[in-house]
């Protein structure tokens, strides 16, 4: 009895276990909410022919020809747990699971930019691109094969949605180049084959964006949507069917009438990032203890490149509040294959006897999630 107390006594357990409360809190809240832009993803397939954001939907419609507003949490719940013990595995193979590696794993597990955030956001597609990249983190890396099921993954996540060549399919260029490249050399193969892969993935989202657009009326497409539903009394469930028409015009201009009052949330932000600040120091000392001057360039130089992606998704998009959230889950992805790479000496992990750095962890442990849109 006293050996089990004095484990719950150790601080960072018992952050693990307030998270795992909290996730249900957050969970328990979502499915009360209507999954307005969740479920009419489902709804949307091929039946016009090529269309943008249609892949789940289609895939949805080869099992069921009507689609219940229970299957949005089904999938998604589904596809969180996935992603969850995807991530467990991750972690568990590249740093351990020791007590002295559990204040990294509240930092980004128990982030709420993370898994409680995937939470709050479920249903949405964003985990999908998470998930997807953690398992190039898990698969061997050791032929050209790994760099073409890599732009298979990339193709995937496009046809979900094409934001995705903004949200993860940088990251997913970092994570090849960082585990094959770097490590397997280059040859004039293997660069052939990675200028094959981006120009594929490149051609592929032009079409999307600027192809995959619906040709009937927008009458027309929700009378069919509204055929597909379980219930098609919910018609509110359509509400944003209007997606499917609108422009990167209209977008971009959407956007900029909301920057004044979404820019307020910038602090809120910063202070989030602030709160993470060990979390990013173990970061920054492993890039500095890498082997070669070149892979920390390069590092630098991918990091460099998400973060742009991202920057120019808060210029076209206003779901501020995703975009931040899957950029920290980025660089939690960036930091595993960076530690994959060769050092030239061991790096001390985050204090776990700090006090400063246990109070930003309970902080951090105590934020149930970061939101859509604006903050909270």
């Amino acid at each position: 009895m006293n050996v089990n107390l004095g484990r719950w006594q150790n601080p960072w357990r018992l952050m693990l276990a307030v998270n795992a409360a909290v996730l249900l809190g957050v969970f328990l809240v979502k499915i009360r909410l209507p999954p307005y832009v969740p479920y009419i993803h489902l709804l949307v397939d091929y039946h016009y022919g090529f269309t943008k954001r249609a892949l789940i939907g289609a895939i949805v419609a080869v099992f069921t020809d009507k689609v219940p507003v229970w299957l949005v949490f089904a999938l998604a719940g589904a596809t969180w747990l996935i992603t969850l013990g995807l991530f467990a595995k991750l972690f568990r193979r590249t740093f351990g699971f020791d007590d002295a590696q559990l204040p990294l794993f509240v930092f980004t597990a128990g982030s709420p930019f993370f898994l409680k955030n995937f939470m709050h956001t479920l249903g949405h597609f964003d985990i999908y691109g998470c998930a997807l990249a953690i398992g190039l983190l898990l698969i061997p890396a050791q032929s050209i094969a790994y760099v073409v099921v890599a732009a298979l993954v990339a193709i995937v996540l496009i046809l979900i949605h094409h934001i995705n060549l903004l949200m993860y399919v940088p990251t997913i260029a970092a994570i090849v180049v960082l585990r094959f490249y770097l490590v397997q050399g280059i040859t004039r193969q293997n660069v052939a084959v990675g200028i094959a892969a981006l120009a594929a993935v490149g051609i592929l989202f032009l079409v999307a964006q600027f192809a995959g657009t619906i040709d009937v009326s927008y009458d027309e497409f929700l009378r069919h949507l509204q055929g597909r539903m379980a219930d098609p009394s919910r018609t509110d469930l359509l509400a944003f069917g209007y997606i499917w028409y609108q422009p990167l015009s209209k977008e971009l201009a959407d956007t900029w009438a909301r920057m004044p009052s979404n820019i307020l949330g910038v602090p809120v932000f910063a202070l989030l990032i602030w709160l993470h600040t060990p979390l990013w120091r173990y970061f920054a000392r492993l890039i500095g203890a890498l082997g070669s001057e070149l892979h920390r360039r390069i590092v630098i130089a991918a990091i460099i490149m998400i973060s742009a992606g991202y920057l120019v998704m808060f210029a076209i998009v206003f779901d501020y509040s995703r975009w931040i959230s899957n950029w920290a889950v980025c660089m939690f992805l960036v930091l595993h294959a960076v530690k994959m790479l060769p050092s030239s000496k061991d790096v001390p992990v985050i204090p776990s006897d700090d006090r400063a750095t246990t109070i930003f962890a309970w902080v951090v442990t105590l934020i149930p999630r970061v939101g859509i849109v604006r903050p909270f």
